[in-house]
């Protein structure tokens, strides 16, 4: 009868015990900084709580997941996926695409909902793509006017499109949780290209990238 316990002594001794990674330089230095506005906010008895011992580092891996965008390159998102298309001269409209944001003034997360419609010129981009090159400029400091713009041109220099329109409306926490403390929801509108100014051109917009059915009465 073989050594039971001898086997299981050789078991357990090529057992491999993994390391968490190292800290990073930039994480210890954002999970100091947490943890001292929470002793300025909060007091050092309340932010010394055993509940909240974690709290500075959580709070700095998410800060960092919601300034995500900073530093990319919009035209590394899209890639590849810019397609010739004989013809394409028609509406485009992709509709309800969510997206999280981050107020520059009071670093207080505003969230909502994204319209695109756009009248291609020969060249389409891949459907998933107008959500990833919303997230890229989302996902930094950013105030909703801007975002709106940047999103709007850069599809327009990426495709050369006829006329491209962007609508946002989004819940900002720094009007909801703050200051008016008024859960009032804010619209954003940015049409651009060569042809916005042409009436027909500008209907088109106006339906594709406002509220309710995608194609009838626009309700902006």
């Amino acid at each position: 009868m073989p050594n039971m316990s001898a086997t299981f002594s050789s078991v357990v001794k090529t057992q491999v015990v993994v390391e968490p990674p190292p800290q990073r330089a930039e994480d210890i230095s954002a999970e100091a900084g947490f943890k001292q506005v929470l002793n300025a906010c909060l007091g050092s008895q309340e932010a010394s709580r055993p509940e909240m011992r974690k709290t500075p580092a959580r709070a700095a891996k998410a800060f960092r997941e919601m300034t995500c965008g900073c530093g990319q390159d919009p035209i590394e998102v899209v890639g590849q996926a810019i397609f010739e298309v004989e013809g394409a001269r028609d509406l485009v409209a992709v509709r309800d695409i969510p997206f999280h944001s981050l107020c520059e003034h009071h670093l207080l997360p505003f969230s909502g909902t994204a319209h695109i419609a756009y009248l291609p010129n020969g060249k389409v981009l891949g459907l998933s793509k107008f959500a990833r090159l919303l997230t890229v400029f989302a996902r930094r400091p950013q105030i909703q006017e801007r975002l709106t713009q940047q999103v709007a041109e850069s599809i327009e220099q990426l495709l050369g499109c006829r006329a491209v329109a962007v609508s946002l409306e989004a819940h900002h926490s720094c009007m909801s949780h703050r200051g008016a403390n008024v859960p009032a929801s804010t619209r954003t509108l940015a049409i651009r290209g060569p042809e916005k100014d042409d009436p027909h051109v500008r209907e088109q917009l106006m339906i594709g990238a406002s509220r309710g059915p995608s194609f009838g009465t626009a309700r902006l």
